[in-house]
């Protein structure tokens, strides 16, 4: 066992009940690209805002013509080793929430039922005007049938289905509308810019509240919607734990941060804590790799 799980075990031996953060590169190795370096540096074009996507059709033409390439890839996904890792622990009753940034539910795909989507999920669609509600795959053949010069396309995938289209490509797009009002559709998620319902926050931290310590899976935490939960941690004097790979926003603040094969390590953690998983769940998945180096704080 290397020096790096054994403490990591130990951390979940003193301290039984955790509440998760999990962001970005969790899902890496699924085939969904995180949105920053291991510096945290930004690695895409400017995300659209929230305001954007409401006042401005070719912000919405550009979101729905670059999400409706990207889509496929989110919808395929599957869970790899460390979504089965989160789920194994919840199963232990370790976890008493999964706070996660991620907006593909892989989580609950893996098995988690304790799992709060702190920016929304893109497999829903919401009209703005009335409130009805559609599966983002049925939005997906309504897009396809309305621009069919977009049907073929193959790109370089993005965070959260988003995908690479030039200007030029978007330019014609033309938005599915709501079917029982003719409103304005928007992905029942949190764009930048938005804001995470208080609801859900205040869920949130009551579950922390009621924890023993913060465990942070993947997660640069540039974004202070996740940041504040760190925050609240040390200011309630609990134990923080993050595995990244690469610096965070709450570095400073961590009681342990392993960043040298980060993800891999809360794997063979768990491994220690609970069997190994069976052969049906290990069919279709793969190793965590990274590498960087193993710091301590």
């Amino acid at each position: 066992m290397s020096k790096s799980v054994e403490h990591l075990v130990e951390y979940f031996q003193r301290y039984d009940r955790w509440l998760l953060l999990t962001g970005a590169g969790i899902s890496a190795n699924s085939g969904i690209p995180t949105y920053r370096d291991a510096r945290g540096n930004w690695l895409r074009v400017t995300p659209i805002q929230h305001q954007e996507f409401i006042s401005q059709l070719s912000k919405r033409r550009r979101y729905w013509g670059r999400s409706m390439v990207g889509w496929p890839g989110v919808r395929d996904a599957r869970p790899n080793p460390i979504h089965l890792a989160v789920t194994r622990l919840e199963s232990l009753n370790r976890v008493g929430l999964i706070i996660t940034q991620n907006v593909d539910r892989l989580h609950q795909r893996a098995g988690s039922q304790q799992v709060i989507d702190l920016h929304g999920r893109l497999d829903r669609v919401c009209c703005l005007d009335c409130g009805a509600g559609y599966e983002r795959e049925y939005v997906q053949q309504q897009l396809l049938r309305l621009n069919p010069q977009h049907s073929g396309f193959s790109v370089q995938p993005r965070p959260d289905g988003d995908a690479d289209l030039s200007d030029a490509d978007v330019a014609t797009i033309r938005p599915f509308d709501c079917e029982a009002c003719g409103g304005m559709l928007m992905p029942d998620v949190v764009f930048f810019g938005g804001t995470v319902p208080r609801s859900r926050v205040e869920a949130c931290e009551q579950a922390l509240a009621a924890c023993d310590g913060l465990l942070v899976l993947g997660s640069s935490l540039q974004v202070y919607s996740g940041f504040r939960f760190c925050k609240q941690a040390h200011a309630l004097g609990k134990p923080i734990v993050i595995l990244n790979e690469g610096i965070t926003r709450a570095d400073d603040l961590a009681a342990l941060k392993i960043t040298d094969h980060a993800l891999e390590t809360f794997v063979d953690a768990v491994d220690q804590l609970s069997p190994i998983a069976g052969p049906k769940e290990l069919a279709c998945l793969t190793r965590v790799s990274s590498g960087s180096d193993t710091t301590y704080v």
